[in-house]
């Protein structure tokens, strides 16, 4: 691996080397400019304060603060006064891939995927750690630091490893975080794993929900209950932001027309693209393009 993998070219932060994830610390002394993105991104908050800026509003940070970020999020930090960030980023290969297994986990599937997509938060998750908990993720995620320096091919499961024990512990703590009473995070129902797998893989495709609930061989109203039960939206509504998130992760790399691009990702009409990827990232498709494209 890289010495430094992440490379940040007028707003979108990458991983310049195909690297399957990163960690490392930074320091923002009075802040960071508006940034998007092609991986996920975690970043725990180890030291100083500062206000995170990004499409849900500003959220005042300080030590042991996290924010987990789905690909193609845009956000910022302002106002920092040594605000240290150990930030850590998986490659969606890496949560295609040796991670998938996390979907089905109900802690981890939550913070990974239902978590950030559920209802108003717009692929963004916080959480928060104590004390004794901030100390031991940061020592997981100086780990993964101390590996990129090292050989990808030897270590590679070195990498997965500690990637997975900092996740452990950051799920856990969100699901004991949960209201007193408030249901936690469900295990997902296999037809819903396999809903979630066929929106992937045909995100073209007009679904909709009597089509979708046909080749599940349920009722309509059973499919949408199951689903919002284990996702946190209804499926329309799910497959409405893994689009929107596409989209993003398409105009940050791709020279395609823009309404090329809503036909890419099920939005052929190109007024409804618009209105639908507005109402998702805060911002039109043109504009986001012009911000964050590599």
């Amino acid at each position: 691996m890289s010495s430094s993998p992440v490379q940040d070219p007028s707003g979108l932060v990458y991983l310049a080397d195909g690297s399957p994830a990163y960690a490392g610390r930074h320091v923002h002394e009075s802040g960071y400019p508006v940034h998007s993105h092609g991986f996920l991104e975690i970043a725990v908050v180890v030291a100083g304060s500062g206000v995170h800026h990004c499409v849900t509003g500003r959220q005042r940070l300080s030590a042991g603060d996290v924010l987990v970020l789905r690909p193609g999020v845009w956000h910022g930090y302002e106002d920092c006064e040594d605000l240290a960030l150990f930030n850590c980023c998986l490659s969606a290969g890496l949560l295609h891939r040796e991670l998938l297994w996390m979907l089905s986990d109900p802690v981890l599937g939550h913070l990974l995927w239902a978590g950030p997509s559920s209802v108003g938060r717009r692929g963004i998750l916080t959480a928060r750690l104590e004390a004794g908990d901030l100390a031991e993720a940061v020592e997981h995620l100086s780990a993964v630091d101390r590996l990129k320096g090292l050989s990808l091919v030897r270590h590679r499961s070195d990498l997965v490893g500690r990637m997975t024990l900092f996740l452990g512990l950051l799920a856990r703590t969100v699901t004991e975080a949960a209201e007193p009473g408030a249901a936690g995070p469900k295990l997902i129902h296999p037809v819903i794993l396999r809903a979630m797998r066929m929106f992937d893989e045909r995100l073209a495709h007009p679904w909709t929900l009597a089509e979708l609930a046909a080749e599940l061989h349920l009722v309509p109203g059973s499919l949408v209950r199951l689903f919002t039960t284990s996702v946190g939206l209804p499926p329309i509504a799910y497959l409405s932001q893994r689009r929107a998130e596409v989209a993003a992760t398409l105009l940050q790399r791709d020279d395609r027309p823009i309404a090329r691009i809503g036909e890419l990702v099920g939005w052929p009409d190109p007024n409804y693209f618009a209105r639908r990827f507005r109402a998702h990232l805060g911002m039109n498709a043109s504009t986001y393009r012009r911000l964050f494209r590599h």
